[in-house]
């Protein structure tokens, strides 16, 4: 399958033996689609890719904080380490693409690409150790849960990088709407913090028509709800970035009884510390004084998920010289707006100096339709360009 050009990418300067073995690795990313596994519980996709890095002679171990795989390669007497990350989980989402390889499963689905991360790792791991020359420590991570943020922080409480020590580790997400061809290699934060927060309001619940004798937590939550908007337009600067999503409302049952108590389920997105800070002080002071205004109760629980992803100055200008060898200067880009999304490579790259970078999976068809959506499909195309990278990177770090 040739890759699509796009944006001025040639793909002759890709790996030609890569190029070659595409169609070995379409079907594996294709299998493990059609057999997706959510978040821990991914046995059967760990145990795939421990057996192939076994076979082509890669030092593996297995059940590292729960089903992570690491794969070791050592070659020379070169004292450098690098690490690669994938992410092995799917999402529990109805697929609705109609594919021949369409997930098996009810209710789950790659819907976020990690089936085309792990085979573009593999497709690069196959190579680095039948051809590639190097001389150092290779440390091939294959991570679960990265969906639940909290994967790659199971891993590193088990010890992962206290028994596989990296100088710097890296990894890839794939695009939509970016042509193939383009690469982001932004420095500084990448992806957002990602926090939530249950907000409960106890009042008094009674009869409708009779709301005087009761403490409304529903009058409470909506005002609530339109305080909370205030936050990032009255808060924050415009220079910074921040959101405040209310994704859920839990209290009442019926029309003419006016309920004890309310839930509000919110989710807080944020690139600085300084700005995940100010609006999780905010809420807190909104919250309060929001309940105390309608005589009611205020509880909040306060979760921090995951820190920013934050690119480190010397692994980044590496990737960017890499990828630019691939695919050109013009196509690597290096100045645009973070994602509001989180990647849970962020536990990695506050441990280990890192960089995160995006590979683009098309435009038109493949552009039209995001992650997360039933419709979403991984573009194959592009997993020998993802694997030539990793290649690459791997020969320029452990030269």
């Amino acid at each position: 399958m040739p890759v699509v050009l796009e944006r001025g990418f040639h793909e002759e300067r890709l790996i030609p033996e890569v190029v070659a073995e595409q169609d070995i690795f379409i079907d594996i990313r294709r299998r493990i689609h059609a057999n997706p596994e959510l978040g821990a519980e991914v046995a059967d996709t760990a145990a795939l890719v421990a057996g192939l890095l076994t076979e082509w002679g890669y030092e593996v171990h297995s059940g590292i904080g729960g089903h992570g795989v690491v794969g070791q390669l050592k070659r020379g007497d070169g004292t450098r380490k690098l690490g690669i990350r994938a992410d092995m989980d799917a999402l529990p989402i109805v697929e609705a693409t109609g594919l021949p390889y369409a997930s098996r499963v009810q209710g789950r689905m790659h819907a976020c690409g990690h089936d085309g991360h792990t085979a573009i790792l593999l497709a690069a791991a196959k190579h680095i150790a039948l051809h590639a020359t190097f001389n150092g420590t290779l440390n091939l991570i294959f991570q679960p849960d990265e969906e639940n943020l909290s994967g790659a922080r199971r891993m590193i409480e088990d010890g992962l990088f206290e028994r596989f020590p990296c100088d710097a580790v890296y990894a890839l997400h794939n695009g939509p709407g970016i042509p193939v061809g383009q690469i982001v290699v932004k420095p500084g934060p990448v992806t957002a913090a990602s926090d939530v927060a249950t907000v409960t309001l106890d009042g008094v619940g009674g009869h409708g028509a009779m709301p005087e004798q009761s403490r409304d937590p529903i009058v409470a939550a909506g005002a609530l709800i339109m305080a909370l908007q205030t936050i990032v337009s009255r808060n924050l600067a415009a220079r910074e970035v921040g959101v405040v999503s209310i994704g859920a409302i839990h209290g009442g049952a019926t029309h003419n009884v006016i309920p004890a108590s309310v839930k509000l389920l919110l989710n807080m997105r944020s690139t600085t510390n300084e700005v995940r800070e100010r609006i999780e002080n905010r809420i807190r002071d909104i919250v309060t004084l929001q309940a105390q205004t309608f005589g009611v109760e205020a509880s909040i629980d306060y979760q921090r998920l995951v820190p920013v992803v934050m690119n480190a100055e010397g692994p980044t200008e590496t990737a960017q010289h890499v990828a630019a060898q691939l695919v050109g200067e013009e196509n690597v880009l290096t100045d645009v707006p973070g994602l509001m999304g989180s990647e849970d490579f962020a536990w990695m790259s506050q441990v280990v100096p890192g960089c995160y970078v995006v590979l683009g999976n098309g435009v038109g068809e493949w552009g039209g339709c995001m992650c997360h959506n039933p419709k979403y499909d991984f573009n194959d195309k592009i997993i020998s360009l993802g694997a030539s990278l990793w290649v690459r990177l791997v020969e320029t770090v452990l030269r």
